[in-house]
């Protein structure tokens, strides 16, 4: 594809403009989503309320079925490809302690991640699109998505057609995400190839037999047998994965016995693996369980080990990540964007679509004015902050990512 972003006759400074005068209503729609947050693949006030906000656009609207997506379509004045952008929606439950007057009002629930803000800036890049809809040649795809978090709406909404909405399946998918920290409010930042990690989830039981604590020779205690493999996993981390290709595995829950006197007959933990290769991924599950399998049977306890997969690996095609680029320096600056030495370690379902369509992800710096990026509450933390402001930027950042790729020039 060409990267060429000068293709669309709306200059940035016009664009900008336009997406500014939008600022009041995306501010106003990003508080009251984030008032009112919800999880899951579930978000029936959510998607009343982004509804209310597409009204009168001319857009084809469908809505899901098994999960409260919205799937929206503006068909440009003349024929062309089709693109996609998506926003997710749903919160976390998180109780929210940020202490902001528009804070969360469900007890256990907070729009933690900034999905609010990546709503509302759909809407405006919707808004901004139709606008411009005679300098369209082609269909934009507007992708609302609920179950980012955990769920797979992501995938859900592939197995129903979003990626083939407008009729003909979507040349290329973009998509950002707000950052609480790490990135200065209003920078843009991306990179080729991996940008999120692939996460998956091992369980392991360790099974003994139980006995007095007084005679653990007379039992089979399976602690010190879980214990050896959490420890062992993270040497075969170090040791048999390459540093340049890298593995993350974290235990982040272990449970065995009720008191201090009694041997219990099982020992379990549960722990995230990260991944940025489909050939590390592979083989980083299945070294864990050959591991811990044999650790326990050097002891004479049997090894139950799951695998529960997550999201793949989120990969920027080349050619989508340079035009990324391109479109924001040309939008908001040569100095606003960055690129990232390395993928952040979190994951994300839009790396779905990736195995579908060549994708193009950014981050956009979220972080209130006056506070330190670096050492700010992250992303999923009760006190992550988001600032708002940078609203109109983020849906002209979109708009011009379509515009640019089905402009009549």
């Amino acid at each position: 594809m060409s990267t060429d972003v000068h293709t669309d006759r709306s200059t940035p400074d016009e664009l900008r403009r336009a997406a500014a005068a939008l600022r009041t209503d995306l501010v106003e729609l990003r508080r009251d989503l984030h008032r009112h947050p919800e999880i899951g693949l579930d978000l029936p006030r959510t998607r009343a309320r982004l509804l209310a906000a597409l009204d009168g656009l001319p857009l084809e609207i469908a809505l899901g079925e098994r999960l409260t997506s919205v799937t929206a379509v503006l068909r440009g004045a003349r024929p062309g490809p089709a693109v996609l952008l998506r926003a997710d929606l749903d919160a976390l439950p998180v109780q929210e302690e940020t202490g902001l007057p528009y804070a969360s009002e469900v007890p256990g629930a907070m729009h933690a991640c900034g999905h609010d803000l990546h709503a509302a800036a759909l809407v405006g890049a919707a808004r901004l699109l139709a606008d411009r809809r005679d300098r369209l040649a082609g269909s934009v795809v507007l992708m609302f998505q609920p179950g980012e978090e955990g769920s797979g709406g992501a995938g859900l909404m592939i197995e129903d057609g979003v990626l083939d909405a407008a009729g003909e399946r979507v040349v290329a998918a973009y998509a950002l995400h707000v950052t609480a920290a790490q990135l200065p409010a209003g920078y843009v930042a991306g990179r080729p190839g991996p940008i999120m990690a692939a996460s998956d989830t091992l369980r392991v039981v360790v099974r003994g037999r139980g006995g007095h604590g007084s005679s653990p020779h007379l039992a089979l205690d399976p602690v010190p047998v879980a214990c050896e493999a959490v420890l062992a996993l993270q040497t075969m981390v170090t040791r048999q994965f390459d540093a340049f290709d890298p593995v993350v595995l974290t235990v982040g829950a272990f449970h065995a016995g009720t008191v201090e006197n009694v041997v219990p007959d099982r020992a379990e933990f549960v722990a995230t693996v990260r991944s940025f290769s489909p050939a590390a991924r592979e083989r980083v599950l299945e070294r864990a369980g050959r591991l811990v399998r044999g650790i326990g049977e050097a002891h004479g306890c049997q090894v139950d080990v799951v695998v529960r997969p997550g999201y793949p690996v989120t990969v920027n095609d080349p050619a989508e990540a340079a035009y990324a680029e391109q479109t924001a320096r040309h939008l908001l600056g040569p100095d606003r964007y960055v690129e990232m030495p390395h993928p952040v370690t979190g994951s994300e379902d839009f790396g779905m679509l990736a195995e579908h369509v060549p994708i193009g992800y950014v981050m956009v710096g979220a972080c209130p004015p006056g506070t330190d990026p670096f050492t700010a509450p992250y992303n999923h933390s009760p006190q992550a902050c988001f600032d708002d402001s940078v609203l109109p930027d983020a849906a002209a950042l979109l708009a011009a990512l379509a515009l640019g790729r089905t402009a009549t020039g």
